[in-house]
Formats: C-alpha cells, structure tokens, sequence
C-alpha cells in the first residue's frame, strides 16, 4: 500500500472538517499530519480545526508546501483563483478537488504540468465513517495515487471509481442524499409523536430504522422490492401505510429531488445537457 505523507485542505469547510474528523477517528492520520487554510473570518472552522489538534494557517501557500496530498476544498467559484496562487508550489503533488462543477480538465490546466489530480465526491457521513465516496483519475494521475485515494476515502466509508460523466448525478444522489435522508427521519418521527410517542424516543428509533434498512440493501444482495415485500403482511399496517406513500406521490418526490438535484448541478458546471 502507498505511503500517503502529510495531508493538507485549502479551505476549511463543512467537508474538510468531515474529512478531517473522519480520518484521525479512522486511526489514518495523526493531528500533526494535518494542515488547513481557514479564511480568518471564519471563526467556527478555526475553532473546530484547532479542537482537533490541526494546524491551521491563513494562507495557502504554507498548506502546499508542506503537503504531500491537498484536498481543494473551497467554494467552487475561488477553485481558479487559489488554484492560481499556489501554481508555482503544484509540481509534484497530488491534489484532491471536492469542488462541485470543477473539471478535472480545468483543475489540470491550472496547476503545474507535474502535478496529479484526482476528482472525489465524498459526503458529509465521512464525519462518523459511514461516508459514501467516489473519484475519478485525471491524466496524470497514477495507480498509487488511485490507492492512496482509496485508502482515505474507504478510512471514512465506502469507495468506487466513476467516470467523470456521472458526477453530476453522483452530487445529487449521495452527495444531496443525507439532506433528504434526514427530512425522512424527522418526517417519520414527526407521525410518531403525532401518534404520542416521545419525540427522543421517535428520533432514536427512526434513525436506526433507516440505518438497518440501509444495511439490509447493501449487504444482503436482494431488490428493495423484495425486501419491502417481506415487510408486507396482507391487508396489514405496512400495506396501509405504502399506499398512504403512493397516494401522496413519495417516489415520484424523491426520484425528482435527484432530477432537480443533478440539473442545478449542471447548470453550475456550465452543461446544458
């Protein structure tokens, strides 16, 4: 297995932190092999780095420089100016964009003609290692480099290669996925406390409902359908309640957050199609 060194954010948002918290709980890095750039107005990422025991910088430059792997992790639209800035500090480092919408090509052009690039969509369930991730190599990009990113990515969840076309959907369907996942849970808990359950008690046992469900799809192999099925008893109270959902058009809802979710996402990147 590869060597992965030191490993730097530019940024430290939402997902570096996740990032970052996913893989000192992972056992994967040390607080002393990580670094980050926080913009100094942002006191909340400061604090929650330096609660980690991260070195945390203001500018970018030290992160490079330092850094064997570098996770771009700003807001898309500063990608090519701080991609600008530390040009010069690129060769031969590999850099791991989490920017939406950022084309490998882009990203390539940008840096050093020595430096490697790989595109990975993590989501925010990196946080408690249950995070869903995927990546794809761009031309320099090396099969150690391709290990070393799975390495980090399966130390915080699951892993898979996908070619670049499919990253627009990949954001909408996992990258968005939790944001729907938790309306469902605090939808289900809302009926559950609306039929006198305790709302605490609601929100353990509708969590953990949907985390057993999601177990049951991923590790026993069989269709949701059939699994659903052999929780439907006839003319019982799943069966009621599966009607309730189709009435209301809850597949056609949640099929077309991943629609809406994969156009905006489109729509960002500059793609008409």
């Amino acid at each position: 297995m590869s060597a992965i060194g030191k490993i730097g954010f530019l940024g430290g948002g939402n997902m570096a932190k996740a990032l970052a918290k996913g893989f000192l709980a992972a056992g994967l890095a040390k607080p002393n092999t990580l670094i980050a750039s926080v913009h100094p107005a942002d006191k909340l990422s400061l604090q929650s780095f330096q609660s980690l025991g991260v070195e945390t910088v203001v500018n970018n430059a030290p992160v490079v420089q330092q850094s064997d792997v570098v996770f771009v992790s700003v807001k898309p639209q500063v990608v090519p100016s701080v991609l600008s800035e530390i040009q010069p500090l690129s060769s031969g480092k590999l850099f791991l964009s989490v920017a939406m919408g950022i084309t490998l090509s882009s990203i390539e052009s940008s840096l050093s003609p020595q430096a490697r690039v790989i595109r990975v969509m993590p989501n925010l369930p990196a946080v408690v290692c249950s995070g869903c991730s995927v990546f794809v190599r761009g031309s320099k990009a090396t099969d150690a480099d391709a290990e070393i990113t799975q390495k980090l990515l399966q130390s915080v969840g699951t892993c898979e290669p996908v070619d670049e076309s499919q990253l627009d959907v990949v954001t909408a369907l996992s990258g968005s996925g939790p944001a729907y996942v938790f309306v469902m849970i605090e939808a289900l808990a809302d009926g559950a406390v609306h039929m006198g359950m305790p709302r605490d008690l609601a929100y353990r046992l509708a969590s953990q409902t949907v985390l057993g469900a999601g177990h049951m799809v991923r590790d026993s192999g069989m269709h949701p359908g059939q699994l659903k099925d052999g929780v439907t008893s006839p003319a019982g109270s799943t069966a009621a309640a599966l009607r309730q959902l189709e009435l209301s058009g809850f597949r056609a809802a949640v099929s077309g957050a991943v629609k809406q979710a994969t156009l905006r996402c489109r729509q960002i990147s500059g793609k008409t199609t």
